[in-house]
C-alpha cells in the first residue's frame, strides 16, 4: 500500500479538500496525521492520510506496512468515533520490512471528520 509519488507531493490543503468533498457527498471519513517522528520517518510532522468509510484514500502518513495499519484504524475511528493515538517503531534490523528505512519511530493521530 505504498503511496504513489502525486501522493507524497500533496499539500494539507488538498488531503482536507478532499475529505471535505467526501464528507459533504455524505461520506464518513477519517483524518490522520503525524504528530511526532524519532529517528528516521518517511513522513515529516504535519503529514496527512485521509480515508473514507469506502477506504477511498489520499495523502500519505507512512508508506508501507505502517500505512495499511493506520488505514485499518481509521475506519475503527470511522465506526466509533474516538480518537487514537498510534505508535509505529521498529528496530534498525527490521526497518525495512514495516516501511521505516532507517528505524525509528512514528506517532499518528487519527480523528473522525465531523
Amino acid at each position: 500500500m505504498a503511496a504513489d509519488a502525486e501522493t507524497l507531493t500533496l499539500s494539507s490543503d488538498e488531503v482536507m479538500g478532499r475529505a471535505a468533498a467526501w464528507r459533504d457527498a455524505g461520506k464518513d471519513v477519517a483524518i490522520a496525521t503525524v504528530v511526532n517522528t524519532w529517528g528516521s520517518s518517511p513522513r515529516p510532522v504535519g503529514s496527512q492520510l485521509a480515508v473514507s468509510a469506502a477506504q477511498e484514500m489520499i495523502g500519505s502518513v507512512s508508506g508501507g506496512c505502517i500505512e495499511g495499519a493506520v488505514v485499518a484504524e481509521a475506519q475503527e475511528v470511522i465506526r466509533s468515533g474516538a480518537p487514537r493515538l498510534l505508535e509505529f517503531g521498529v528496530a534498525d534490523e527490521d526497518a525495512w520490512a514495516v516501511g521505516l528505512a532507517c528505524g525509528g519511530r512514528v506517532e499518528v493521530f487519527v480523528e473522525r471528520l465531523d
